[in-house]
């Protein structure tokens, strides 16, 4: 066993010796390195790969996270709420959705943990933490650089 472990480290130590420059001994020229026959980190690599890799080394991956929610929509809550509904931003995982009624807005605030288990099964679990539902905002009645304070056109409507 002794024999076993002194040869091991022994390897080890011709190992060390040839990354740090020195040459062993038995080794009389320098040897090529091919990759062989298993994968090497300089073979060819899929393009999503290399994406993902540069992508997390330069720290863009939950902004290309936040990306796919906003642009994969329609695929990750389905076409009926896609079309009663538009994300506008997600930012620190909050979702802000805008419906195009204010009942559609109530619909949404009920369906909100359901959606959250939905986009958490699709992109990830902390990627949305919580969603805010804005109902359409209404019309402005303000035309130009200068408004008259008050009410606004009130009696047009009655």
């Amino acid at each position: 066993m002794r024999a076993a472990r002194e040869a091991s480290a022994q390897r080890s130590a011709e190992r060390a010796a040839q990354r740090g420059g020195a040459k062993p001994a038995s080794n009389r020229g320098r040897r090529r390195r091919w990759s062989g026959a298993g994968p090497d980190e300089r073979d060819p690599q899929p393009f999503g790969r290399l994406v993902a890799r540069v992508s997390l080394d330069r720290g863009w991956s939950p902004r290309l996270t936040d990306a796919t929610v906003l642009g994969r929509w329609p695929q990750l809550v389905g076409p009926d709420i896609a079309d009663h509904c538009t994300p506008l931003s997600l930012r620190d995982g909050e979702l802000v959705l805008q419906a195009e009624s204010t009942a559609w807005a109530t619909q949404l605030r009920q369906l909100q943990r359901q959606l959250l288990t939905r986009l958490a099964a699709s992109v990830g679990r902390d990627v949305v933490k919580r969603i805010r539902v804005v109902a359409p905002s209404g019309p402005t009645w303000k035309h130009g650089p200068r408004t008259v304070r008050g009410r606004g056109p009130r009696d047009t409507y009655g």
